[in-house]
């Protein structure tokens, strides 16, 4: 094991064209162009790390991390709680893009909502609310996109972090509904079987969503023989998440910054497991959580699954494939990084960045040296 001294030194020499990199390190990755094109925004970079910035640092303790993981080539930051000023003045520093991590339909925490419009929950094909029985665990308590004074809240909270100059970017997380089933790789955690829509995990029926599902189509979802088979009603749920993207888009845009968001492995996954059409929302960019362990795949489906993203999204969207370190050894982060990047990523983003041991860094540091100059490029 390499000291975190010695470490910095030998990225900081291994990484020569690091300066390059952090600007123009687009141009390495398939279908990407250089920084002058209108596909390459200076805010939006291709190697993050998601950070919670809860922890307890002083200033010049979290500069020290971001100037750690800025010598590994990590370039941007997706930061959940924290000082939102303390921090940002850490990550500009040491060059590093600040983004605002925000949980978007799981509001978990938020009282205002708790106990002045507990109606605006979530309500499972059982009739209970996320709120009162929220699934799987405790903090899974989820607003009802199609409610408006639930949707408005949202676009306030998100237009709030949106214009603080200290922060260049909004990222959203939990922009979906709780998962009717889950990946593979977690049935045993929880004790299920999912080999079918559970009523108690599927998501939502509250009066508000059966009034205008009913408006739409005059069906009434209550009822349906067979909820999990009828299109309009899929339909119906992936539109109501979609509504709520396009509408924080706009918010985020007018404030003259990017948005991005954690989304599921795939948008065929998406759509199945979390009611999340995600291919069809109008982002900046795409940060899908290609956690291959939790899906019982091997390291080398993470190429599979960016495939699969790009060929939805199309060449020049930006696509940040999520990594999960606590199951990528470093060797197995190497193979990740190269099947990321096989897939057509644009880059990736790690989860998260405490669990980046030197050794991660280490092999991130040859990877972004090498994503700076590969072979054909400046031929």
């Amino acid at each position: 094991m390499i000291g975190r001294r010695e470490f910095v030194l030998r990225a900081a020499g291994a990484a020569a064209g690091l300066a390059v990199a952090r600007v123009g390190i687009a141009r390495a990755i398939p279908g990407c162009s250089g920084p002058d094109s209108q596909a390459v925004r200076s805010d939006m970079p291709a190697t993050w790390a998601w950070v919670q910035g809860r922890r307890e640092r002083s200033p010049v303790e979290w500069r020290a991390r971001f100037s750690l993981l800025a010598a590994a080539g990590i370039e941007g930051l997706l930061v959940g709680g924290g000082d939102t000023r303390m921090l940002s003045d850490a990550a500009h520093a040491e060059g590093l893009a600040f983004h605002r991590w925000v949980w978007t339909l799981n509001r978990n925490g938020d009282s205002e909502l708790t106990q002045n419009h507990p109606d605006w929950f979530m309500v499972s094909r059982e009739g209970k609310s996320s709120l009162e029985h929220p699934p799987y665990v405790p903090y899974y308590k989820w607003l009802c996109p199609t409610r408006e004074g639930a949707r408005a809240h949202v676009r306030r909270a998100v237009e709030a972090v949106a214009d603080d100059p200290a922060v260049d970017g909004i990222h959203l997380d939990y922009v979906r509904f709780p998962d009717v089933i889950l990946p593979r790789g977690l049935w045993e955690k929880y004790g299920l079987v999912q080999d079918r829509e559970l009523p108690e995990y599927d998501f939502c029926y509250c009066v508000a969503c059966r009034d205008v599902f009913r408006e739409q189509t005059g069906l009434d979802a209550s009822v349906l023989p067979d909820p999990p088979a009828n299109e309009a009603w899929r339909r119906f749920r992936w539109d109501r998440v979609t509504r709520l993207v396009e509408d924080l888009t706009d918010s985020v845009h007018a404030a003259g910054k990017p948005i991005s968001a954690a989304v599921f492995a795939t948008p065929a996954l998406s759509r199945q497991m979390v009611r999340q059409a995600w291919d069809e929302w109008p982002l900046d960019a795409w940060f899908p959580m290609a956690y291959h362990q939790m899906y019982g795949e091997p390291v080398s489906w993470i190429g599979e699954a960016v495939r699969q993203g790009r060929e939805a999204v199309g060449p020049a969207q930006k696509l940040f494939p999520g990594l999960y370190l606590p199951h990528l050894t470093p060797a197995e982060f190497e193979v990740a990084i190269n099947a990321a990047r096989e897939g057509g990523a644009s880059g990736v983003s790690l989860f998260e960045s405490d669990r980046l041991s030197d050794e991660h860094l280490s092999v991130l540091a040859a990877a972004v040296g090498g994503l700076a100059e590969p072979a054909g490029v400046g031929s």
